[in-house]
């Protein structure tokens, strides 16, 4: 996997961390949706952060987001209970502006709603919806760890060392070492890194829809375009996260 898949892939995450910042409330949506995540996942896999890596693996992206403590403690005691809502996954695909592709993932208790308003976000904005397989052969599902380090060959020899499936990694001119790995390998390469490096911080620690290839926007009406897109999305509670392959010029 080449380096600029990376690259672009970090401009892409960036991209949908600055578009959730974009409005006064946007704290109250970053934990609403981080309180769906916990609770399905605690839900699913148990409330114990030991024995579900999963939801540790979420506690931790979490608190560095700044999700208050009542707000992760509110979820986990809602899954505990036992009762609530049954959210499902569900996941859009099709065409955002300037052709660029697009990947829409979302935890809805009701799937009829979610469609709409996300077919909504497509049409208002002269994209297109398509249907399941559209876009999703064009993207790598990837582990993605991203920490301060500059020795490749020490972190290779770890993850090796702990039989993980290394895809590619990586280290940049800003002091950081990129890891990339299958989707399935997660929580394996985690922990191999926390076990050599114990005070390691990551500053990635997520699974996403990596583009194979990308697509320059740089005309000003796309662009717009393109940012009205991604803010619509963004303002429904039922969307977690937002891939693309777009490259914005601005």
């Amino acid at each position: 996997m080449p380096f600029i898949v990376e690259d672009n892939m970090g401009r892409a995450y960036q991209n949908r961390k600055e578009s959730m910042a974009k409005t006064s409330d946007a704290n109250a949506r970053v934990y609403s949706k981080y309180s769906r995540k916990i609770y399905v996942c605690a839900k699913s896999g148990g409330t114990d952060p030991d024995g579900n890596l999963e939801l540790r693996s979420l506690l931790d992206e979490a608190k560095k987001s700044q999700v208050p403590a009542h707000v992760i403690k509110k979820a986990i005691d809602k899954a505990e209970g036992g009762a609530g809502e049954d959210f499902d996954v569900a996941r859009y695909e099709g065409y955002g502006p300037g052709n660029c592709m697009v990947i829409v993932d979302c935890l809805t208790d009701n799937p009829n709603r979610t469609f709409g308003d996300v077919r909504l976000c497509f049409t208002k904005t002269d994209c297109s919806i398509g249907t399941q397989g559209t876009v999703m052969h064009m993207f790598d599902h990837c582990a993605i760890l991203v920490f301060s380090g500059d020795d490749e060959d020490a972190v290779l020899e770890a993850l090796l060392e702990a039989d993980v499936d290394v895809t590619d990694i990586e280290s940049s001119e800003d002091g950081y070492i990129s890891v990339f790995t299958p989707h399935t390998e997660f929580h394996k390469a985690k922990q191999a890194l926390q076990d050599v490096y114990t005070d390691i911080e990551f500053q990635v620690s997520e699974i996403q829809f990596v583009p194979q290839t990308t697509v320059d926007i740089s005309d000003e009406e796309e662009i717009a375009r393109f940012d009205k897109f991604i803010d619509m999305l963004d303002e429904l509670e039922d969307v977690q996260n937002v891939y693309h392959n777009a490259i914005l010029q601005r």
